[in-house]
C-alpha cells in the first residue's frame, strides 16, 4: 500500500463528491500530511483506480496503524480515525447551512434531497454498514409491515470495551443529541462527528437543531432536537413544534417518543422527534370507527385499525389539532378505568401519556395519538403493555415510536441466531442442545408443528422465508401487548368508554 496514493484517492472521492473545490485540493493534501507526519508529498498516477470510499479508508487506517499514528486497530479507534478522515474534508457549518437555505429557498424537497445525499457522502451516514441491515416484510391484519435486523451499529469487541471503561467520563457534549457534538472530536466513549452538520431551524420560536440519524431505520431518517439539553415532555407545545416542522418540510412527517420510561425511546433527557421520508403501515392503516368530540365537531376523529391505541385527527388547520390533541392528553393523563386496567398513577407515580405523529397528506394535517401505560405487575415487572415475556426471544426493548409506527428494530444478534436456528431445523437438530439457541426452543417446536399440519417441509431452500415470516409474527403479537386496548370485542368496549369522556 502507498499512502500517497490512498491520500490522493480519498481527496478525489471529495472532489468528485464536491465536499472539496478544485481550489482545496493542495490545502487538503497538506492537511493528510500533517495528519501522518509526513513532510512531503509524492504525487501518484492513480489513473483507472477504483474510487471506492471504505477500501480507501481501510487502507489508510491500516497504514495508520503502522506507522503509530492510529495507537490501536479495534473497532472504536477505527471510527474516531476515519471520522477525523473525513472530517478534514467535510465543508464548514455555516457553508452548508449556506447551500441548505439557497435550496430551500426553491424547494424544500430539493434542500432535504441534497442535504441526505451529502450526509452520506461525508461517511456520517455509514452507507456500506446501512446495506448490511436486514430488511423484509410480512402481512398482518393491520397491514404490511417492515421489518429489520440493525446491523449497522458495530457490536464493540473486547479490546474496544475495556478502553471505553477506562477512558475519561467527561460531561461534554452532555448527550449524543447535543448541538456540541458538531465537529466534535469524541473519544472511547462518545463518537466522533467532525464530518457531522446541523441545519439550524426554528421550531415554536426556538433555536432547533434538523439532521438525519446516522443510522438510517428508514428512507431520510431525521432528528429534529431542541438547541437546548432540556428534557424530553408531552405537552400542548410539543404539538405546536409537531406541526411548525411539518409545516416547514410538508413532505416529512415528525413523531415523538413518550415521554415516561418503558413506553418512552432511548434519550428521554433530551427533548427531540424523529421523522422522515416514508409511509409507515400505521400511516396506511384505515379508520376503524369514527367519531365527533363535542366542541371539535368540525375535526374528523376516529380509532386506528391498528394494534397500539391510536386516535387519529384530522382538520386543515393545524392548530385545531393542536387544541384537541390537548384536551385529549389531558383527559388520558388523569384516566383510571379499573376493568381495563388502566389506572392514570400508582402510589404517586404518572402511567399515562401519547406517542403523537403529525403529518400533512394533501392540504389535511394528521395527528395520530398513540394512548400509552407504562404500568407494571409482579408477572410483567418490565411493563404490561410491553412486549410479554414469551416474545422476549425475540424483542425485549421498549417499544418506541418506530415500532409504534409498523418498523421493528430487532438486535442484532438474531442474524446469528436465526442463520443457526434455520441450520438446526433443516437438519432436525436438538435445539436444547445448543446454548444461544435454547431462549428460542418452544417457538421453533411451534413452527415446525405449524408447518408440519400444513404438510410443508422445512428445507434449506425455504427455511430462511419461513423465519422471516415468524419474526414478523411475533412483532405483531408484541404490537399488539403494547396496545393499552386490545383489538377484541371488550377491548374496543373500554377504548369507547375512554372516547365517551371526551
Amino acid at each position: 500500500m502507498n499512502i500517497y496514493a490512498e491520500i490522493q484517492k480519498l481527496v478525489k472521492y471529495g472532489l468528485q463528491k464536491g465536499l472539496i473545490q478544485p481550489e482545496d485540493e493542495i490545502y487538503t493534501i497538506n492537511q493528510y500530511l500533517e495528519l501522518y507526519g509526513l513532510d512531503e508529498y509524492v504525487e501518484q498516477d492513480i489513473a483507472g483506480a477504483d474510487i471506492v470510499l471504505e477500501d480507501i479508508l481501510e487502507k489508510l487506517m491500516q497504514l495508520a496503524f503502522e506507522m503509530g499514528v492510529m495507537k490501536s486497530d479495534d473497532i472504536t479507534t477505527k471510527d474516531l480515525f476515519d471520522t477525523k478522515l473525513m472530517g478534514l474534508m467535510t465543508p464548514k457549518p455555516s457553508a452548508v447551512i449556506k447551500e441548505f437555505r439557497d435550496a430551500y429557498a426553491e424547494d424544500p424537497v430539493k434542500a432535504t434531497d441534497k442535504f441526505y445525499e451529502f450526509s452520506q457522502d461525508t461517511n456520517y451516514i455509514r452507507r456500506e454498514r446501512i446495506k448490511k441491515d436486514r430488511k423484509w416484510k410480512v402481512e398482518s391484519p393491520y397491514g404490511t409491515i417492515d421489518i429489520t435486523i440493525n446491523l449497522s451499529k458495530p457490536e464493540k469487541d473486547p479490546k474496544a470495551i475495556a478502553a471505553a471503561k477506562n477512558a475519561k467520563q467527561s460531561a461534554y457534549p452532555k448527550c449524543q443529541l447535543c448541538i456540541e457534538n458538531e465537529g466534535y472530536a469524541g473519544r472511547m466513549n462518545h463518537p466522533a462527528r467532525q464530518n457531522h452538520r446541523i441545519i439550524p431551524i426554528e421550531i415554536n420560536g426556538g433555536k432547533w437543531g434538523f439532521q438525519y440519524s446516522p443510522y438510517v431505520y428508514y428512507n431520510e431518517h431525521c432528528i429534529v432536537f431542541n438547541g437546548e439539553h432540556t428534557p424530553m415532555k408531552i405537552d400542548k407545545a410539543a404539538f405546536t413544534k409537531l406541526f411548525d416542522f411539518v409545516k416547514q418540510f410538508p413532505h416529512y412527517f415528525l413523531g415523538s417518543n413518550a415521554d415516561l420510561p418503558i413506553v418512552g425511546g432511548s434519550i428521554l433527557s433530551h427533548d427531540h422527534f424523529q421523522g422522515g421520508n416514508y409511509e409507515f403501515a400505521m400511516a396506511r392503516a384505515a379508520y376503524e370507527e369514527t367519531f365527533t368530540i363535542p366542541g371539535y365537531e368540525d375535526v374528523e376523529a376516529g380509532i386506528v385499525a391498528w394494534p397500539l391505541s391510536v386516535i387519529r385527527i384530522r382538520h386543515k388547520d393545524a392548530d385545531r389539532l393542536i387544541e384537541l390533541a390537548d384536551y385529549i392528553l389531558g383527559k388520558w393523563r388523569g384516566y383510571t378505568d379499573e376493568a381495563a386496567y388502566i389506572f392514570a398513577e400508582t402510589d404517586g407515580e404518572p402511567h399515562n401519556t401519547i406517542t403523537p405523529i403529525a403529518r400533512k397528506k394533501g392540504d389535511v394535517y394528521e395527528l395520530d395519538l398513540t394512548l400509552r401505560n407504562n404500568i407494571t405487575t409482579e408477572e410483567c415487572p418490565l411493563g404490561l403493555y410491553h412486549p410479554h415475556a414469551e416474545y422476549h426471544h425475540i424483542k425485549k426493548e421498549n417499544i418506541g415510536l418506530i415500532e409504534v409506527m409498523g418498523l421493528a428494530v430487532l438486535p442484532a444478534r438474531l442474524k446469528g441466531e436465526m442463520e443457526l436456528l434455520g441450520e438446526y431445523l433443516v437438519q432436525g437438530k436438538d435445539i436444547a442442545s445448543e446454548e444461544s439457541l435454547v431462549k428460542h426452543e418452544t417457538w421453533a417446536k411451534a413452527i415446525v408443528e405449524k408447518y408440519a399440519a400444513t404438510g410443508t417441509a422445512i428445507t434449506a431452500e425455504n427455511v430462511n422465508d419461513i423465519l422471516q415470516e415468524e419474526i414478523g409474527q411475533v412483532f405483531v403479537h408484541v404490537l399488539e401487548d403494547a396496545g393499552v386496548y386490545k383489538t377484541t370485542a371488550e377491548g374496543r368496549e373500554a377504548f369507547r368508554r375512554f372516547i365517551a369522556v371526551l
